[in-house]
């Protein structure tokens, strides 16, 4: 459609909803472009490249804020971190909101609906149709530069569609943007069935592939979308297209449109919702080998030059595999968020290791729960519980820090015995109380073990709880997140806090190994045709976290031999390690839904340690913090009331 005589030759509506910038500053030159500050008409948001590529950027400015704490729903609205409630001083000044908190706790209604991107994913949308219905009239542009902006474009209208999709379920699709002067009833749209949005979203993808380049051609690229993470994306779609929560999901029976019949979830046969798997299965492995072209592989630390012993390579290894910006394994990381947001969050949440003061820093007011801490394998890649050699020990039982244990506790500190012989995830992404915690120091060559600052954070200690402000919550700190280049290098001075910006995975390659075991499993079974790449891809995953293979771990050190040869078994196997392997990256808060498996998770509630005790025998006390509940209605959002009572077609999601 002629989108110039639709809207009258403005967009001003379009670019007055996105005054944003694409990325960071001094992150490339491509994220610091922005939209025009006046109201453009169309012919000059697209007279020129210059113009036009400030509409490209208004166009990636609707990207979700993965990772951000007041605006990642995965991030303090699930049930991996723990916030401090009732705190206000680290609040002030938007400095880390804990309004996502309140989601955790259950506190959304289709009155206050946390998250709520609705209008800014459809916004985004038209942005997109608008660039594609307008491209060509750019004077300055070769035909296979307008290719890939447009191919761009698809490739966020397919990701503004699915961020929809996975919040509030079936919505409606935007096939074509209707027209400014488009009649009431044109506008109130029906919802379309949960199989048509995943269809449309893959029809999208598949659309826009042909013509992105393979990988970005300079580090002032950075951020755009290219095949590598096109095909990344799209298998990531499938899975969840296969997975339990949308495929032929008959707990969703009762969710009809308007006529009262149509349902939004189709009742499939198991036939049908095997070839979603198979579907899966097939992009999996076709993303990774658009990755293998790419050279994107597994980060394995080969950069860090630092002399270090093997224990402390591993960690930091698995650190930076997701805090070091555009690592080896980064197959697409999200430039929303800016330095000055992660900035505050490290300053606000990172206890201070260096000596160094801060009367607003170090707050630690975001903690773990003790279930999630619970949930790493031990050194032998196994669940606790099925750890032979954990038989006959009491997790909360007390043990002093030796020289085994000396690079990961610190010796002579007195802690329970959950926290020895893990796996180096569980020293990579917590800070515990005498847990080591790699970083804010000025050399990193040759350490000891008493060189490494630890925490302390028993009443009495160096991060002991201060006041009604400050953490520890939990007693367990989302370490993963602090890159070892934040620190402090002053005393009382918010400048004094340093870090290093890094854009947020939003999938990394690990995550599509995962993903790509998780489909041959539910398609095949572990003894299928591909059950090679199964094996192997996990493996490759576990090798990295320097822990046995699946079937030596089970075989040699398990109470249940041969447990990965059922589906069920593995499946049970391949859902912990994407747990313990993506930890706090906002992946478990849509895993743990996709596979309905939240309300299991959730009834296990939210418990600590007594963070107001000084003596270990009284910190090392199991204290339950907090009731989580999950229903029915708690998998897709409220579609506000508001919304409805504007357009009736729009029926309300189950319960709410």
């Amino acid at each position: 459609m002629n989108m110039r005589k639709n809207i009258n030759k403005s967009i001003a509506s379009v670019l007055a909803a996105a005054a944003l910038t694409l990325g960071t500053a001094g992150c490339n030159g491509f994220l610091n472009v922005v939209p025009d500050d006046g109201l453009p008409s169309i012919e000059t948001a697209f007279n020129l490249r210059s113009s036009a590529i400030k509409y490209l950027a208004t166009c990636y400015s609707y990207m979700t804020l993965d990772g951000s704490m007041g605006n990642d729903p995965a991030i303090l609205g699930s049930d991996e971190y723990w916030d401090l409630y009732g705190r206000v001083t680290s609040n002030q000044g938007n400095r880390v909101p804990f309004t996502l908190s309140y989601m955790a706790r259950g506190y959304m209604s289709a009155n206050n609906v946390y998250a709520n991107d609705w209008r800014d994913m459809y916004r985004g949308i038209r942005c997109c149709d608008i660039l594609v219905d307008n491209i060509q009239m750019v004077p300055d542009m070769d035909d296979s530069e307008k290719a890939q902006w447009i191919a761009e474009v698809t490739f966020l209208k397919a990701y503004y569609h699915f961020n929809l999709v996975r919040k509030w379920g079936p919505v409606p699709i935007i096939r074509e943007s209707l027209p400014i002067d488009s009649s009431v009833d044109e506008v109130r749209v029906h919802r379309d069935n949960i199989d048509d949005c995943f269809d449309f979203i893959l029809e999208l993808l598949d659309k826009a592939m042909p013509d992105l380049p393979l990988v970005n051609p300079s580090v002032e690229e950075y951020g755009r979308v290219n095949q590598a993470i096109c095909a990344s994306f799209k298998a990531k779609v499938a899975v969840y297209a296969a997975s339990p929560l949308f495929n032929g999901n008959s707990e969703q029976a009762a969710l009809v449109d308007t006529d009262g019949t149509t349902r939004l979830f189709p009742e499939k046969t198991e036939d049908e919702k095997l070839a979603r798997w198979t579907a899966a299965m097939e992009a999996c492995r076709e993303a990774i080998a658009v990755c293998d072209e790419a050279n994107i592989s597994l980060y394995r630390g080969d950069d860090i030059t630092y002399r270090m012993t093997d224990s402390l390579k591993t960690t930091l290894t698995l650190r930076n595999a997701f805090n070091q910006k555009w690592n080896s394994e980064l197959i697409w990381g999200n430039t929303q968020p800016d330095p000055t947001t992660m900035r505050m969050y490290h300053k606000l949440c990172m206890p201070i290791l260096n000596g160094f003061t801060d009367q607003l820093g170090g707050y630690i007011f975001i903690g773990v729960p003790l279930k999630i801490a619970e949930q790493f394998y031990t050194v032998h890649g196994l669940p606790i519980a099925n750890d032979s050699e954990w038989a006959n020990i009491n997790p909360m039982d007390l043990r002093t820090g030796d020289d085994q244990h000396a690079y990961y506790i610190h010796k002579g500190h007195k802690t329970v015995k959950l926290n020895f012989d893990r796996e180096p995830r569980y020293y990579a992404s917590l800070g515990f109380d005498g847990g080591n915690w790699l970083g804010q120091l000025g050399n990193y060559n040759d350490l000891k073990p008493d060189d490494v600052h630890y925490v302390s954070c028993r009443m009495g200690g160096t991060h002991a709880k201060r006041d009604s402000e400050t953490g520890p919550v939990t007693g367990f700190l989302p370490k993963k997140h602090f890159p070892i280049q934040a620190t402090w290098t002053a005393n009382n001075n918010f400048t004094g806090a340093s870090t290093t910006w890094y854009p947020w995975p939003m999938i990394r390659l690990s995550d599509l190994y995962l993903l790509y075991a998780e489909a041959i499993n539910e398609a095949e079974g572990p003894n299928g045709a591909h059950s090679d790449d199964l094996f192997k891809y996990i493996n490759l995953v576990r090798e990295r976290a320097r822990i046995p293979d699946v079937k030596t771990a089970w075989d040699t050190y398990s109470n249940s031999p041969g447990y990965y040869g059922t589906k069920v078994g593995m499946r049970a196997i391949i859902h912990r390690e994407r747990l313990n392997e993506l930890a706090f990256e906002g992946q478990r808060f849509w895993d743990i839904r996709r596979w309905k498996e939240a309300p299991a998770e959730y009834q296990k509630g939210i418990y600590g340690f007594d963070v107001t005790s000084a003596k270990e025998e009284d910190y090392y006390v199991k204290k339950f913090l907090y009731e989580q509940k999950f229903g029915l209605k708690d998998y897709f959002w409220p579609i506000p009331t508001s919304y409805i009572e504007v357009n009736p077609n729009l029926v309300q999601n189950i319960g709410w």
